[in-house]
């Protein structure tokens, strides 16, 4: 998965910049100080319409003083000192703290939003997040159509980029009423874009969203985000600013106050946000409410020729020009205390052995990994829980699995350690990132059936909590899987993978599960254990489907009575015994108490993995 998710976000020659206020005094005196002003970027002055009747109109060469309501003693002033002006009292809606900051954005608005544009990899999110999200990026997609399973479980909705649509040319305008000058209308470009996604709905114990492109889709966009947001405007940006219209505020008055948070702004994708935007989008509320006087936000006034300016009104009456509000900073929500950190040294040794994601593959990309002891151990006896790995190696172990779809594991290591198998780094979905980015699907290879999978089983609590996914269970044809038992692991997100293929040994060959994990979208496969899988995966006969091994080497000796984890012995032709699998492009690299050794296993070739021997067939489980 893609670490680096978003650049920073900063222009210092943003089309936001504030017009500069006029040396010569105004006929507002000179005590009129400006800090923010804004003008109609349409006609070039101040929008009188929108002040209904509250100052003349552009038109009149007059100019004329707004009024103020008079100074009153302590006693005598209202609670609320901005409940009426001119007379007219304004809802308590919008007595709200000069301050105030109206743009309310999500976590991380900038690097989601470039996330869920890019789409490179499998979104998978709570509905609670994909509507928390989704309207600051639907200006990218354009629906297509939508289709429900049988059992009314999954939706699924497709999209395309805007800018597929063919290419749209004005038509021949129509007669205009006399006086009503003709919209300016441009010519859209279509067709030049090719990205198509799927957005996946699953209503279960844990409701999911998956986003993910389609197969006819392109790679990536013809273009980046900033030129969709040049064309249209995300609805949750416009949201805020219905959310202040509706409460009678001047829209010159709200861009305004935008403008102050240029980088919350930016990060909303409001980059390239127009005073008529915001005057469009409140239109509909002001024809339905025509009697209500609109206003100014507390602290800011409208002053003819310079628009809506911050004001700071002294005890003496006296207006002085003040500096932008500086909002408050969002507080990032607390983390889980199980949250590591992520790893502030570098991992760049690690990059030639990782999963390439733009490689088209009809197997997953497979890294062993696990943690041995001198003498090629890895736990000090059946069954029990033996730490090799120090700090260091612990949090390079979480960003391996960030960076792979799926972790593999026997169901004697499930049976023994309970484990989690998440992605606990910093970043990671449920400890501060987005629904369940770089979280890898556990996938349990369980024969026959041993596992008791229960509602109180960490991997299942854990994609309950966000933290994770639910597990995968590889079962052969002779599993007996009870119908309630596969319904509940079905209602958390799970799934039974049946495999119907054997290797000569009676056991289920790799090259089936292998298969049917790519069917399911896996596309990199983390092995981890446990000894009986990792020194089967180690033979010469499966090289062709082992891509790398990252092994964490412990300054320790376990003994003759560990569980230990080691290919077959092999000979050559003579009989004579022989290595019986020596790794290419090795690199030895030290990480705090360990050493980390990386290998190469798959000789990269244009041919595909032979087809071993067997009968073909994997599938879901039937029942």
């Amino acid at each position: 998965m893609d670490n680096e998710l978003a650049g920073t976000l900063t222009d210092s020659n943003s089309s936001f910049s504030s017009p500069s206020p006029p040396s010569s005094s105004t006929g507002l005196g000179a005590s009129a100080g400006i800090a923010v002003g804004v003008k109609n970027q349409d006609t070039g002055a101040e929008d009188a319409w929108s002040l209904r009747g509250e100052v003349q109109s552009s038109e009149d060469a007059t100019p004329r003083r707004i009024s103020r309501s008079p100074t009153l003693p302590d006693e005598q002033a209202p609670q609320n000192s901005d409940s009426v002006r001119d007379g007219t009292e304004i809802p308590p809606s919008r007595g709200e703290p000069e301050n105030s900051s109206l743009l309310d954005n999500p976590p991380n608005i900038a690097r989601i939003r470039q996330v869920m544009f890019e789409c490179r990899d499998s979104i998978e999110i709570s509905l609670e997040e994909f509507e928390r999200y989704w309207p600051f990026i639907d200006n990218v997609w354009v629906k297509q159509r939508s289709n429900s399973s049988k059992e009314g479980h999954c939706t699924t909705d497709y999209y395309m980029c805007r800018l597929r649509r063919p290419t749209c040319r004005p038509s021949q305008s129509r007669p205009l009423p006399e006086g009503k000058r003709p919209r300016k209308k441009s010519i859209r470009e279509g067709g030049t874009c090719n990205v198509q996604i799927k957005v996946v709905r699953f209503e279960g114990a844990y409701s999911t969203i998956t986003i993910s492109k389609t197969p006819g889709s392109s790679r990536s966009h013809s273009h980046d985000l900033d030129y969709i947001d040049k064309v249209k405007r995300n609805s949750g940006l416009m949201e805020f600013a219905r959310r202040e219209a509706v409460k009678g505020y001047l829209p010159s008055s709200i861009f305004t106050k935008f403008q102050e948070e240029p980088q919350k702004l930016f990060e909303a994708g409001g980059r390239f946000l127009t005073a008529t935007d915001v005057r469009n989008v409140s239109s509909k509320w002001r024809i339905q409410n025509p009697e209500v006087k609109l206003v100014p936000h507390r602290g800011y006034e409208y002053q003819q020729g310079h628009g809506i300016v911050k004001i700071h009104r002294g005890s003496d009456n006296t207006i002085t020009s003040v500096g932008p509000a500086t909002p408050e900073q969002p507080q990032k929500p607390p983390l889980p205390p199980d949250t590591l950190p992520y790893p502030l040294f570098s991992l760049d040794f690690l990059e030639p052995y990782l999963p390439k994601h733009d490689e088209r593959r009809r197997f997953p990309h497979v890294t062993l990994s696990y943690a041995s002891s001198m003498d090629s151990k890895i736990s000090l006896t059946p069954g029990m829980q033996t730490v090799l790995s120090g700090p260091e190696a612990k949090l390079m172990t979480h960003f391996l699995r960030s960076r792979h779809d799926a972790i593999l594991v026997g169901v004697g290591t499930v049976l023994a350690d309970n484990p989690g198998l998440n992605c606990r780094l910093e970043g990671a979905g449920g400890f501060g990132g987005l629904g369940r980015m770089w979280q890898p699907r556990p996938v349990v290879v369980d024969p026959t059936g041993r596992w008791d999978v229960h509602p109180e089983c960490r991997m299942l609590k854990v994609a309950v909590e966000g933290k994770g996914k639910a597990p995968w269970v590889v079962i052969s044809p002779g599993a007996q899987i009870h119908p309630q038992k596969l319904m509940m692991l079905k209602g958390y997100g799970g799934d039974y993978l049946r495999i119907v293929e054997y290797n000569q040994s009676w056991r289920l060959r790799w090259e089936a599960i292998l298969r049917a994990l790519a069917a399911e979208g896996i596309q990199s496969l983390m092995i981890e254990g446990g000894g009986t899988i990792l020194s089967e995966l180690l033979n010469p006969e499966y090289s062709d489907f082992i891509d790398s091994i990252i092994v964490t080497v412990a300054p320790t000796y376990l003994g003759r009575g560990g569980v230990n984890v080691s290919p077959d012995s092999k000979q050559d032709e003579d009989g004579k015994p022989k290595a019986a699998l020596s790794p290419g492009d090795v690199t030895w690299t030290p990480l705090g108490q360990n050493v980390i050794m990386c290998g190469k296993i798959r000789v990269p070739v244009s041919s595909e993995p032979p087809n071993l021997s067997g009968d073909e067939g994997s599938a879901r489980d039937p029942l």
